[in-house]
Order: structure tokens, then sequence, then C-alpha cells
């Protein structure tokens, strides 16, 4: 991936190394690592656009959790642990669809409201002491912010609008919560969840890895204005005028937000811990989030979103950017694998970070506070 997160605005610390091969092999750390971030923290699950009617669901993996993401008849966003409450069998095999009306286990027929209560328990009647107010779906937090769905698995969360709050107003330019999906792409990729974060975070190797990349956004421009804590990252510029990082280097669709002239030739990169990259262009913002399922193994999807009206346009082609970022995400997932091959060695020892990827170390330092 491609930032430029080195600029004067961030501070480097001395000294600072990358992490060594147990943090991206072991499966004693890849459990902590799922106890302590992955069922701690919010985590962004996909967009309220995906379950925009009552009924509406989609399933989020993380772990070995898998969870119900939906609408009930008020409209109001649940998630539940897709685990029936009689003999805990999967409610639920496709990944995304439309409950009618009830959530029903395919077992013993155990019946669920939209919002979680069990309405139904076949030849339970007679079971002595047997109350059905008393076995709800099991649930977690559900929160939204600009359009996203945010989950977390932990029993008492901090309030999302707390946990994002150095966030908070910094997008509302861009208008994130109108804009439309043009296509997702979900990756495989044999690699530690960390090394995609640290590809991301810096644009040293961009000249080598991503030609086409830097002609169009040298990675020497730009600022950073998130260089410490869960949240990091700044800008990197644009070299023409009208321009964005297409394939034919031109806009593709109309400007995302009210974007001031400044914005129409910058493009803006954030991580947002732990699971989340959002980019923002002129005319399309892409996201990935991140889903670790091994400690060499990570699952990617990434999405592309445009303003409503350009899909109306003529001639609008999102493939300009979809295709763009397609090649560019492939050339990053190859580099990944080959750094997860490299870490896994007995010969690889962690090795010094440069001032010019002091954002890489800074998400290492968030990364390892949130161990404790």
């Amino acid at each position: 991936m491609a930032t430029a997160f080195y600029t004067r605005s961030a501070t480097f610390v001395q000294g600072s190394t990358t992490l060594p091969g147990k943090y991206f092999t072991s499966p004693k750390i890849f459990a902590l690592e799922l106890d302590h971030i992955f069922y701690r923290r919010w985590l962004c699950a996909g967009r309220v656009s995906q379950i925009s009617h009552p009924g509406d669901y989609f399933l989020a993996e993380i772990g070995n959790e898998n969870l119900i993401v939906t609408r009930d008849k008020q409209n109001r966003l649940h998630v539940f642990y897709n685990v029936c409450r009689h003999r805990g069998t999967r409610l639920c095999e496709e990944t995304s669809g439309r409950f009618s009306g009830s959530i029903q286990c395919p077992y013993h027929a155990w019946t669920y409201a939209l919002d979680g209560r069990l309405i139904g328990a076949p030849l339970m009647q007679d079971t002595e002491g047997f109350d059905r107010q008393y076995f709800p779906l099991h649930s977690a937090a559900v929160a939204e912010w600009e359009g996203f769905i945010f989950i977390n698995l932990s029993q008492d969360p901090e309030p999302l609008h707390s946990y994002l709050s150095p966030l908070m107003g910094r997008f509302s330019r861009f208008k994130l919560a109108q804009l439309q999906s043009a296509g997702r792409i979900e990756y495989q990729v044999n690699a530690n969840w960390k090394l995609i974060f640290q590809n991301y975070s810096e644009c040293l190797h961009c000249p080598t890895l991503h030609p086409g990349l830097a002609r169009l956004s040298p990675f020497q421009s730009g600022e950073n204005d998130l260089f410490e804590g869960p949240f990091l990252g700044g800008y990197m510029e644009i070299v023409e005028d009208a321009g964005s990082l297409t394939m034919s280097g031109r806009v593709c669709g109309l400007p995302i937000g009210d974007l001031p002239a400044e914005d129409q030739k910058r493009v803006y990169y954030y991580s947002i811990y732990p699971n989340m990259l959002l980019s923002l262009h002129p005319d399309y913002v892409m996201v990935h989030t991140i889903w670790p399922r091994s400690p060499s193994k990570t699952t990617i999807s990434c999405e592309w979103f445009f303003h409503p009206a350009s899909f109306q346009q003529s001639g609008f082609d999102p493939n300009e950017a979809i295709n763009f970022w397609d090649l560019t995400n492939r050339q990053d997932w190859h580099i990944c694998e080959m750094s997860q091959a490299g870490v896994s060695s007995r010969a690889y020892q962690p090795g010094p970070y440069s001032s010019r990827e002091s954002i890489s170390a800074a998400w290492d330092r968030e990364y390892l506070r949130s161990l404790k």
C-alpha cells in the first residue's frame, strides 16, 4: 500500500526496530491478539447500506466467532452470535441475505425475533422451569460512524464515539455516509495481518513496487496529522490538476464531498486500529477491512465508494479506480507474503526502521501497548 507517513510532522523514535519474528508466527501470540485486541476493540464490520431493510443481514467472522449483523423491524441495528441457545447450532450459513421476519435454527426450529428474543421453542412447554425470556440470542455491541458499522465483542465496551473521538468531524467534508459502493474485492493473503498495516504505513517501497502509483503521487510528498496512538496517517500529493489515482491518472467520478481546492490534489490515508484502512481520494473512497485468520493468513476486503450522482453520469467507469488499486493491492499482498516467508526464517532478526518509516514504528508501539 502506498503512503508517505514519514514527513516532518511525525516524531521518529531513534532506535525503533521491526518486531521480533515470534509476533508474526507464534500461535500463542495470535491467540493473545484475538483476546486482547479483536475481542475487545471496536472493529469495522461493513456498511449500513448492506442491511438497509429490516431482516437484511450479513455475517462477520472474528477469530473463532461468527456473528450475524442485522436490522430489526424498528430499523435498529443488532449483532448476534451465530449460535442457537438450544444446542449451539449455527443459525446461518449464507454469508448474507434477508430473514423472513424471524431467525430460525435449522436443527430443532428454535425461532428468534429480529431483535433476538426467543419466540418459538417446539415441545419445550412441558420442560419444568423453562421460560423463553431467559434464552435470547447472545448479542454484541454495535454502533455506526460515517455510514460504517462497528462491532465490539467485549462485555463493557467504551462507547464508539469516545473511542473514535480523535476522528470525530475530521472527515465531514467527504460526506462518507452518503457514498455508494461501486465494487468489492476480497483477498486471501498468506501473510500476518500486521504486515498489511506496516506496508500501508509507508511509501518507501513505492518507487520499486508501484511505479505507476509513484508517477501520479510522489512518494516523498505529503504530511501527517495523526502520528501516535490507534489512528495514524496523513496525505500525499497528486501531481496533476483534476487528477486522481486511476488507470488514466484522471478523476473518474464527481467530487465526493465539499472539498476545498487543496483536497482536490491530495489523497488521505489513515489506519484505524485494529482493522480498517481508510483512503480518501478526490473522487472516491477506498476502504480495506482486515480479518486475521491465523498467524500467517489474513482475509482483506476492499471496497470502493463514489458520490451517488456519479452513477448517473454518462461514461462513469469506476473500474478506472478499482483496477488501479486491484493491481496495487496485489503487488502489496505479494510483497507481504514474501515478508511473511522471510520473518519466518531462523535467520530473521529485527531490523532498524528509518526516519521515513516513523508511522510503521508508531503502529508497532500501539500494537504492543494493546497486548498488555
